[in-house]
């Protein structure tokens, strides 16, 4: 019997790539995204019926009902792509409210949606989630202050699932990919540094821009990882994919130990001490 995905993100990058290799094994896609269009390109390169194409706007009010009602409508689900997302850089002052709201609606909110509206299928399947996130959502480059924390928030939200469905049987994996050459790469919103940001976020996008074509690997591998690991009996809870990711991860969390180890006898007046 074929397996159920869902997944988010799928006319592009990534979730592209998943989709086309889910639906070569013989899985039926639920695959989610804005552009009809492409929704209709993966629909008509798979066997009839095979595809599910759903165009949704992840943050729309009815998102959650439109999802469920497609999970309904296949019988089920097995396995949950929850991919979408986009990138936002600037300084962290010079991102508005309006953009910080709206990638947080994307990346964080609609992520929630899409397990609200999920997680009853995967429970009763005892399925899989693999969680969309990013190098830096570990840790924050200048400019990435705000793409960081919504990323971030994914970790830790998937963390706490991943410890509340143990009993249920249901696995959860973080993706943490390193800087590939998806069209995610190629269509970050940025916010241009003022004179303040220039020695810092200027100089980080000024490098990032002229990073060689070689710096930037096949987005393939991350599909690959992807499937890989949602075969596994026992997955890991997060998962860097490229040797720069499992490079600043190691380095971050190699600072963050010296850090706490400097500071972890800091004096500390007592209470009753206190002014």
């Amino acid at each position: 019997m074929s397996s159920t995905w869902l997944i988010t993100g799928a006319t592009s990058g990534f979730g592209r790539l998943v989709a086309e290799r889910a639906l070569a094994g013989g899985a039926h896609v639920i695959a989610v995204g804005r552009r009809r269009d492409r929704l209709a390109e993966l629909a008509e390169s798979a066997p009839h019926g095979q595809v599910t194409p759903v165009a949704l706007d992840l943050t729309a009010p009815d998102a959650q009902d439109v999802l469920a009602e497609a999970v309904r409508s296949a019988g089920g689900l097995d396995v949950l792509v929850n991919n979408a997302g986009y990138g936002l850089f600037g300084a962290v002052e010079q991102v508005d409210a309006d953009a910080a709201r709206a990638i947080f609606d994307t990346n964080v909110l609609a992520n929630l949606t899409v397990l609200r509206a999920t997680l009853p299928a995967l429970r009763a399947a005892r399925g899989r989630i693999l969680q969309t996130s990013s190098l830096i959502g570990q840790f924050a480059w200048p400019s990435s202050g705000v793409y960081s924390a919504s990323k971030g928030a994914v970790e830790l939200i998937s963390e706490a699932l991943a410890h509340e469905l143990a009993p249920t049987g249901v696995k959860v994996t973080i993706i943490e990919p390193g800087t590939y050459a998806t069209e995610f790469s190629t269509s970050l919103h940025v916010v241009a540094p003022n004179d303040v940001y220039l020695p810092t976020v200027g100089q980080f996008l000024t490098d990032f821009a002229a990073l060689p074509p070689q710096a930037f690997g096949d987005p393939d591998t991350v599909a690959d990882a992807i499937m890989a690991v949602a075969e596994l009996d026992e997955p890991p809870l997060r998962l860097a994919v490229g040797a720069d990711a499992v490079e600043h991860i190691r380095a971050s969390l190699r600072s963050r130990l010296a850090e706490l180890d400097r500071w972890e006898h800091f004096p500390r007046v007592p209470a009753g001490e206190r002014a």
